[in-house]
């Protein structure tokens, strides 16, 4: 493959050689199944319990509250759902905000089908839930309040703290998407009063088709999956013991290097966004400048459309998105965009960054060049834009 530079680790990230090596003797030596007597079975159940301890003590947490998954989108249907089915002889009432990832936003609608009632709460032009919206949005038959721990679009980070505690206060359960947090940014369930959380391998360097569900012990909640009697009875199937053992290591990485690893992407993080907004003109950073992931850089370009931004960066090896992966293939704009209050015309012009420690200055450099050519060339094409350097050279 040509040289390629790669700025779209909120889609997925480098599977780790620590976490391949980590995972390679669970495909061909210790092959056995986990739930078998045999001595080849419990090394699998090893493995299984050593990344289960290696990510409770990562949340603060207990291994026998985490439950491994496919992935960030089943643990969110599985708290929403789950926690849904069992609280609706309380209520039928759920809270969450309107820049969720449709994880929670399509499960929400589901749920609406079945008689559910939703509370799509507002954000700021930053991103941030106002936690006065939340408090009035509390009624008596509120069961579930679902907020994401770090918006995967913008990067913002929500008052998790706070809104624990209003969830607390009230004796509803608590839930937070933490999937593009996870091994990014310290979390203490206890601390924060989190109920349910989930978390997704491929988004800090493990293998993807992997994740786990946070239940906070003396929580009612319902199997998800029926079958066996894996997991402790609560989502049935064989366990995925290769993707568990990677998973385990990537967590053990991510926590060991933390402090360390966010410096370093924050300082390329604020280099891109100040060149950026120095050096291309009607241009809009979007999310918080401060409170956001340490790898996010969002931008807005007036007068162009992102597609054809992306596809002239690729031509240069340049790998990013405009939005989520998961809805890279929708002509509709960014949810999240729309939510902050951009219009369409500017939210259709966006571009997500997402930077990782392997990236280098240069790298930014070239990518910063990248864009600012094929932003000119753009908006050359751009009827919007000529008649509006028309308007400015009349002023």
């Amino acid at each position: 493959m040509d040289k390629f530079i790669y700025l779209d680790n909120a889609a997925t990230t480098r599977t780790a050689p620590e976490v391949v090596n980590a995972m390679i003797p669970y495909f061909s030596e210790h092959y056995g199944n986990a739930s078998s007597i045999y001595r080849l079975g419990t090394e699998s159940k090893r493995a299984i319990m050593q990344s289960r301890e290696v990510i409770a003590k990562s949340l603060n947490a207990d291994p026998l509250e985490i439950y491994f998954t496919a992935g960030g989108t089943e643990a969110d249907n599985w708290a929403l759902i789950a926690a849904a089915e069992s609280g609706e002889g309380r209520g039928r009432h759920i809270i969450t905000s309107k820049i969720e990832h449709h994880a929670v936003l399509h499960t929400c609608q589901y749920l609406e089908k079945r008689g559910y009632e939703i509370t799509y709460i507002d954000v700021d032009e930053k991103g941030i839930i106002r936690l006065e919206d939340l408090k009035k949005a509390v009624r008596k038959d509120t069961i579930l309040i679902s907020v994401m721990f770090a918006n995967n679009e913008i990067g913002t980070i929500q008052p998790i703290k706070q809104i624990g505690e209003i969830a607390k206060e009230n004796g509803i359960l608590f839930h937070t998407d933490a999937v593009q947090a996870y091994g990014h940014l310290a979390i203490d369930v206890e601390e924060l009063n989190i109920d349910l959380l989930s978390a997704s391998g491929h988004k800090l360097y493990g293998p993807k088709g992997i994740g786990f569900l946070y239940i906070r012990k003396g929580v009612k909640i319902r199997s998800f999956i029926h079958g066996g009697a894996q997991e402790r009875k609560r989502r049935a199937g064989t366990e995925n013991v290769p993707g568990i053992a990677g998973l385990g290591m990537a967590a053990k990485l991510a926590f060991s290097q933390m402090e360390e690893r966010a410096g370093k992407i924050q300082k390329l993080r604020d280099y891109l966004i100040e060149r950026i907004g120095n050096e291309i003109p009607y241009c809009r950073l979007n999310g918080d400048r401060e409170r956001r992931l340490p790898n996010n850089v969002n931008f807005s370009f007036q007068f162009i459309e992102g597609e054809s931004l992306l596809i002239m960066l690729d031509m240069k090896g340049i790998c990013a998105s405009s939005g989520s992966a998961c809805t890279s293939g929708s002509l509709d704009p960014s949810h999240v965009l729309l939510a902050i209050g951009l219009p369409h015309e500017i939210a259709h012009g966006s571009l997500r960054l997402t930077l990782s420690e392997e990236n280098t200055i240069e790298e930014l450099d070239e990518t910063v060049e990248a864009i600012k050519e094929a932003v000119g060339k753009l908006r050359q094409m751009s009827p919007l834009y000529e008649d509006f350097i028309k308007k400015q050279n009349k002023i």
